[in-house]
């Protein structure tokens, strides 16, 4: 049965641009580790693209921050401090469960966010400056799903200030935090 010939010249043609893609990947020269060491260490660096200057850098620590910031609080008031003021959380409320499972995924990844915007809050120094004393506000809200469900109203409300604190702190640092309200496979995927 023959094959038809521009089945048979496409078929050359990968075979060609395979074995030339594989010799022009390999070396033949042996190199001192010191070499090898040299030569791929600047080829590391510029994989990675990073700001050239710490001013730049500033600049995207400011972004970054006001992203993780801003979905952190637009979680928390849309699926904690929303349920907590219309009552969800009380025990016998109608709905508690499910604004219990809303609100513990809620706080997980607000949690997440703080953590992420502490982080990048490092690299400018008047954030860095202004968060420093929200760390230990920041670390006590992993029980918050615990004091939830106990029914300790003042859970939310404390959740409420931390939030609070980080959008001042933001705000007298020159990078103002808005609320920014994440999708719900944002909240579910972490």
């Amino acid at each position: 049965m023959p094959v038809p010939i521009r089945r048979l010249c496409v078929a050359l043609t990968v075979c060609c641009a395979l074995l030339a893609g594989s010799t022009a990947c390999g070396s033949s020269e042996k190199t001192t580790s010191t070499q090898a060491t040299a030569s791929t260490v600047p080829a590391a660096e510029q994989a990675t693209p990073s700001p050239s200057t710490s001013a730049e850098r500033q600049k995207f620590a400011k972004t970054r921050f006001v992203a993780n910031a801003g979905l952190a609080a637009g979680a928390t008031y849309q699926w904690i401090v929303k349920p907590w003021k219309a009552g969800k959380f009380k025990k016998g409320a109608k709905g508690r469960k499910v604004a219990l499972v809303k609100a513990g995924l809620a706080g997980a990844f607000a949690y997440n966010r703080l953590k992420a915007a502490q982080k990048n809050a490092q690299g400018d120094p008047l954030l860095s400056k202004a968060l420093a004393p929200l760390t230990a506000g920041i670390e006590g809200l992993k029980s918050l799903p615990a004091k939830l469900r106990k029914g300790d109203g003042d859970a939310a409300g404390s959740f409420d200030n931390i939030i609070n604190q980080v959008k001042d702190a933001g705000k007298s640092a020159g990078a103002p935090v808005k609320d920014q309200v994440p999708s719900s496979s944002q909240l579910s995927g972490g």
